[in-house]
């Protein structure tokens, strides 16, 4: 275990300093060989993504500094994230399949960059940038293709599809009034096109791995590291042997393309490292005299190793402290549980409201303010008076909202369960619903409301010259 613990260190100093090294954006392929500390050439597969590092990533690093802001941060993560995957792909190269037993360290630096680019999204929910934040969020998981077989391809397909709901909306707000948006959505959406037609070529049936090189194993990336220069901070005369051992990623352990097997494995690659690096004063030993009299405590580190559904219980009791707060222009609500009483009465209408794991509870927002976010929550009201940009419902259950004023949009997202009650002056709200069910928009009349169901399912026709779709009806 101290050589895995070991080695997971010194990965992560590797991709520190792989990053600093790698700073150029339009760097041809031959400058990637440096920097990954390859003696002469390197496999077809490395130079074609090399390619598309230089074209595809590199045009939307280009836009994504056009348009500033969130979105030039969340773009320097994405080119992050592919450096790693570029590190990566070269250990495979040069390295057989790694045992199973050591797959999650490999996995782990890609997991954490696709973590910490979702994660901005999610500290960044009042960002006026925030659909370009979501599309990328909702797609950087491709990169996890490396762990999906028979049919890598498929898999990032689907989640260029999931990125198109909101490129979508980037376009309709932009497409007539900023051309560099729609530059944008061009370019970020051609990475994904260009990685299907990589992944064909190259990884048909799943990453292909080195048939003669040694097994990538804990022991040998370990014996790689300490022996070579290992990537000084000035460039060093003698390549620094191959720092992209740090992102393998065992393709055997997913047998299936699903979405949610692979990032189990994702999730279980940040659990160990969590585990190994989280150890408070009264753990240790050295600190606390009484733990060495206790024989099983050796046996914590092996805990935090055990699978996935294991690591993630030690950490479901931590209780978040309520919030209920103003932090610049944006109201922050989160982890409310058992509370009828949240009211929010001096707003402005630059203001944001965003609302995060709160339970059983119902929240009043008086006044006028730009957006409201429902994320993450369960059994929850909302009674607002007026809101002049969109209300968003997204990844939630059991919602229940009533407009007492206006409002031009409300958007439900992978959300179970939303009954919007409009009043006379929302009766023109538009309804945008995507990956969502039990939806009701209650309309009133006659002093009472009278309850009319959003459609969920649909049926498409070819008539000719076009698709048409409609809502389908159900007989019976």
């Amino acid at each position: 275990m101290a050589d895995m613990q070991g080695l997971v260190e010194r990965l992560e100093r590797a991709v520190s300093r792989l990053e600093s090294l790698s700073a150029e954006t339009h760097r041809p392929p031959g400058n990637c060989r440096d920097v990954n500390g390859v003696n002469g050439g390197v496999a077809p597969s490395v130079e074609a993504f090399d390619k598309l590092m230089n074209s595809m990533v590199a045009e939307f690093l280009k836009n994504s500094r056009i348009l500033a802001g969130d979105v030039e941060t969340h773009a320097e993560m994405v080119h992050s994230a592919f450096q790693a995957q570029r590190a990566f792909l070269l250990m495979a190269s040069q390295y057989q399949q790694p045992q199973e037993n050591d797959v999650a360290a490999f996995l782990k630096p890609i997991s954490e960059k696709i973590q910490e680019i979702q994660t901005f999204r999610e500290r960044n929910r009042g960002s006026n940038m925030f659909n370009h934040l979501s599309a990328v969020s909702e797609s950087i998981p491709a990169l996890g293709w490396i762990a999906v077989s028979p049919k890598p391809g498929p898999y990032v397909k689907e989640m260029n599809d999931a990125a198109t709901f909101y490129t979508n909306r980037v376009l309709k707000d932009y497409k007539h009034s900023d051309l560099r948006h729609v530059d944008w959505v061009k370019s970020y959406l051609n990475i994904w096109s260009e990685l299907q037609a990589y992944i064909k070529e190259h990884h048909n049936t799943g990453l292909t791995w080195s048939k003669t090189g040694p097994v990538a194993s804990a022991a040998s990336v370990f014996s790689v590291l300490s022996s070579g220069p290992g990537l000084p901070p000035p460039p060093p005369p003698p390549p620094p042997g191959p720092p992209p051992l740090f992102e393998n990623e065992g393709r055997k352990e997913e047998s299936s393309p699903s979405r949610s097997a692979l990032f189990a494995q994702l999730n279980q690659g940040e659990a160990i490292t969590r585990g190994l690096r989280h150890v408070t004063d009264d753990q240790k030993t050295y600190k606390n005299p009484s733990l060495r009299a206790q024989g099983g405590q050796t046996q914590s580190p092996t805990k935090s190793h055990t699978p996935s559904p294991t690591s993630p219980k030690s950490h479901s009791p931590q209780k978040h402290v309520p919030v209920l707060d103003l932090e610049g222009k944006k109201w922050r609500v989160e982890y409310q549980e058992d509370r009828n009483d949240l009211v929010i009465s001096e707003t402005e209408l630059k203001q944001v409201a965003y609302i995060f794991k709160c339970e059983k509870s119902t929240l009043q927002i008086k006044g006028k303010v730009n957006s409201i976010t429902i994320d993450n929550c369960k059994k929850f009201g909302l009674v607002f008076d007026h809101v002049v940009g969109i209300v968003d419902v997204i990844n939630s259950k059991d919602i229940q909202i009533q407009v007492l004023g206006r409002v031009p949009t409300v958007s439900i997202n992978k959300t179970e369960g939303c009954h919007i009650y409009l009043s006379e002056d929302a009766l023109d709200c538009e309804i945008v619903s995507a990956k969502s069910s039990e939806m009701n928009i209650l309309i009133p009349q006659d002093g009472d409301y009278r309850e009319f169901p959003v459609p969920e399912q649909f049926k498409t026709a070819w008539d000719g010259s076009k698709l048409i779709t409609e809502p389908a009806e159900i007989m019976g």
